[in-house]
């Protein structure tokens, strides 16, 4: 190589290798930005089809993302399950066949387009994810009076239209642009969503990192944070690691010894919060199948009682959970109080011989959302003690909830849901043999399901839907272990992390109230 040509290089070389030093004014720029950004390292995976309320699933998880990007008529807040959010207000008619709402004027979606009485009508009826059959059931009509007043009318008075519309139950009350919608399609809106929400797309990487920013035209106040981040980070020792060298604000789901090692490290809080998530060993379609061993009750009832539900709450969430004996939260609305099935193993190892199961048997695969496969494998550990042998397999979440509502998990499962709403929610979901969730079901429990959604006397609803809690149990149709204690980790930047302002709600919310510390 001639010098002509060599010192062109060389000066290359050495410019690359001089590291950039900012001026002044492009450091001060970094550092405004990091100081209005929150940075959550996440437990799961993020999925496209969570910015769609149409596809809303009934888990909570897709709220982490609905919350912020979306709106909706009525939505839990801060000290009230039921606030007028997109709606102002809302009347029912004396004889409850009636719903009118009133549309808060002034509200834009992100693109500048105004809200008005055609996308609540619009958003209803596109609507196809939990709870959709049952709601197109009920109405017989949404009709749009004027721009801001919408009429919804139901086939017959129903008790439970504003816990299915108004609560995340389900997503039908959540607003998405008509015109944006009908212009990119269904796929192009998951994509490049439009919502109402506090904070708007900017970037996401799926698997990877999710970027938002505040949406200054938000109707309720403009966010304090103008920057959300949300990095996936599936191992709990790297949100751990990161959590305390401060790479994130927020990690969520940091149980046993690494939320002790949060409790020890100074600036650093450990957050619990034991709200509307049940797990459970879920006897799944085996139940159902009358050549399984699962088809039998003392099988599933040797199941209930062969793992130490105390135990394995204080060594995963350091008693933060509250072991039950129902998959329906005690602070839902009909819950009925059902005590944890006892931990009894020589009684499990009684009841399996007494069903023909002297020495066990192979389970086969035993199917778990992988961000709880330590709980998952301390209850297949459990039965394995007894003489239920399994073999885990573990799931990236997305992948279980899908498989799982598509009816393609042929195994037992651990499972959990945390969606909002009530006893009627829930059963709604993964008691009846139409639910979302649902393998099987009973003929007399279908039946009071559709008595009680008619019952207008409250305490005669009440015992209807008891009587469907205690059959279930009686039945042993789960296998409950917990009301979920969620351990999340705070940093010391953050002022106010959203962690337990709604009641119930166990991630960061309202985003639009989160705080860094000046």
């Amino acid at each position: 190589m001639n010098a002509r040509r060599s010192l062109p290089i060389l000066i290359l070389i050495v410019a690359l290798l001089v590291p950039c030093v900012p001026t002044p004014a492009e450091a001060q720029a970094r550092s405004d930005a990091a100081a209005s950004q929150m940075t959550w390292a996440v437990h799961v995976s993020l999925a496209p089809i969570w910015f769609d309320p149409a596809e809303h699933t009934g888990i909570i998880t897709v709220m982490m993302v609905l919350t912020a990007v979306h709106d909706a008529m009525v939505k839990p807040m801060p000290g009230n399950p039921l606030a007028p959010s997109l709606a102002e207000s809302w009347t029912m008619s004396k004889d409850g066949l009636v719903y009118e709402f009133v549309v808060r004027k002034g509200v834009v979606f992100h693109n500048g387009d105004a809200l008005t009485a055609e996308d609540v009508k619009f958003s209803f009826e596109r609507y196809r994810g939990a709870a959709a059959k049952l709601l197109k059931d009920k109405v017989a009509a949404v009709e749009v009076v004027d721009p801001y007043r919408v009429r919804f009318r139901l086939k017959e008075p129903w008790p439970d239209f504003m816990t299915f519309y108004g609560t995340p139950a389900s997503g039908a009350g959540w607003i998405v642009p008509k015109k944006y919608v009908e212009k990119v399609g269904d796929e192009g809106f998951k994509k490049a969503p439009v919502g109402a929400g506090p904070y708007k797309l900017t970037s996401f990487n799926p698997g990877v990192e999710l970027v938002l920013d505040a949406h200054d035209r938000y109707w309720r106040k403009t966010p304090a944070v103008k920057r959300l981040v949300w990095k996936v980070v599936p191992e709990d020792l790297t949100r751990l690691a990161m959590l305390k060298r401060g790479e994130v604000d927020i990690a969520y789901s940091l149980r046993g010894p690494l939320g002790e090692e949060v409790k020890r490290t100074p600036g650093l809080k450990l957050v619990g919060l034991a709200g509307n998530a049940t797990q459970w060993l879920n006897f799944g379609a085996p139940q159902w199948d009358s050549k399984s061993p699962w088809h039998d009750r003392r099988v599933r009832l040797a199941a209930a009682i062969a793992f130490d539900k105390d135990g394995i709450n204080q060594a995963e969430t350091l008693g933060f959970s509250r072991p039950t004996g129902s998959i329906i939260p005690s602070a839902y609305e009909y819950a009925l109080a059902i005590p944890a099935y006892p931990y009894d193993p020589a009684r499990a190892k009684k009841l399996l011989a007494e069903a023909g199961y002297p020495n066990g048997f192979d389970a086969g695969e035993y199917a778990a959302d992988g961000s709880y496969g330590s709980v998952a494998e301390a209850i297949g550990n459990y039965l394995g003690a007894v003489g239920i042998r399994t073999k885990m397999r573990p799931m990236e979440r997305v992948a279980f909830l899908g498989n799982w509502k598509d009816k393609k998990i042929t195994s037992i499962m651990y499972s959990g849901a945390g969606g909002q709403g009530n006893a009627a929610t829930r059963i709604q979901n993964y008691f009846i043999k139409d639910g979302l969730y649902a393998f099987g079901g009973y003929p007399d429990m279908d039946d009071l399901f559709v008595q009680q959604a008619r019952e207008l006397d409250a305490k005669r609803r009440e015992a209807l839907l008891h009587q469907i809690q205690r059959l279930a149990h009686e039945r042993v149709m789960f296998a409950p272990l917990w009301e979920l204690g969620f351990l999340n980790g705070v940093g010391s930047r953050v002022e106010e992390s959203g962690l337990g302002l709604i009641a119930l709600h166990p991630y960061s919310a309202p985003y639009e109230d989160l705080k860094l510390k000046k």
